[in-house]
């Protein structure tokens, strides 16, 4: 039978009640805080990040994993006789994509599938689940690929920023920078397009930006069936909590087959900072 392994990045942050007992292997990126290196997810959580955030002097950065940490992966996998879909942060947000084809390209092996999945999060959690389930249900390679690429088209996600001080300062501001200078009462509702943070608008109460972050919502998943949902949150889970609540009053049951709450992961908390919430899906899947 068919072994095939799917490899991501921290940044899908699946929680664990979902990856367990799939082949799902995580390469970390890192949280750089001074002299400090912590590894996404492994050195450092969410609520510790937080918490040190507000009383940091100085501000952490992010870096991308090794060619050499994906290396280590990849090999150790193909040793156990695993064909690998490696499926990874937008190469427009991160340069972790590069990093996995360096390393493929060290191993010169052809059993190694690298996709941009142009998303991050949960966006890329679900992206990555999907792949993983039909893995351990005995898809070939060339199955686990083609659903790989297939999924790039119906994931995506939706988010409202507190401010956008952190996307600005870490270079991941895109199209957003419109945006900036605005008044600081205005929250900017956002989303992942092509694998870029594109503006939406901006809206005066977060109450209001969440009402529309659904609308828009309903916009891009249109009436594709069935939905896989995630409300994610940086540090806000009393606000993701009432607009899950929210998003299962929106839809069927039998249409939303999945819904979870999931925080970002530190790496990401540092470019949307704290308060961030937001929607990721997949849809048609």
């Amino acid at each position: 039978m068919s072994k095939v392994a799917v490899v991501t990045d921290s940044t899908a942050y699946i929680p664990r009640s979902l990856s367990q007992g799939l082949p799902i292997y995580v390469v970390p990126l890192q949280v750089v805080w001074g002299e400090e290196t912590y590894r996404d997810g492994i050195d450092i959580q969410p609520l510790e990040f937080y918490t040190r955030l507000k009383t940091a002097k100085v501000m952490p950065s992010t870096s991308q994993p090794s060619p050499e940490a994906f290396r280590q992966v990849y090999a150790t996998l193909l040793e156990e006789d695993y064909d690998i879909v490696s499926i990874h942060i937008s190469a427009k947000l991160s340069g972790t994509l590069d990093s996995a084809i360096q390393a493929r390209e060290m191993l010169k092996s052809e059993r190694i599938a690298l996709i941009d999945s142009k998303v991050t999060a949960m966006a890329l959690g679900y992206h990555v689940l999907s792949v993983a389930r039909a893995a351990a249900q005995g898809a070939s390679f060339e199955a686990c690929k083609d659903l790989a690429e297939r999924a790039v088209n119906h994931t995506g996600a939706v988010f409202v920023v507190s401010t956008l001080e952190f996307l600005h300062r870490g270079g991941r501001i895109g199209g957003a920078a419109a945006f900036l200078g605005t008044a600081l009462n205005l929250k900017p509702l956002l989303e992942l397009r092509d694998g870029r943070v594109e503006a939406v608008e901006r809206i005066r109460t977060m109450r209001k930006a969440l009402e529309r972050l659904l609308e828009l919502l309903d916009e891009r998943v249109g009436q594709r069936s069935p939905l896989r949902l995630a409300c994610l949150h940086a540090n806000a889970p009393e606000e993701a909590e009432a607009l899950m609540e929210r998003v299962r009053q929106r839809y069927p049951q039998e249409r939303l087959v999945e819904l979870v709450m999931a925080e970002v992961s530190p790496v990401i908390g540092t470019h949307t900072g704290p308060g961030t919430v937001g929607i990721a899906y997949m849809a048609g899947m």
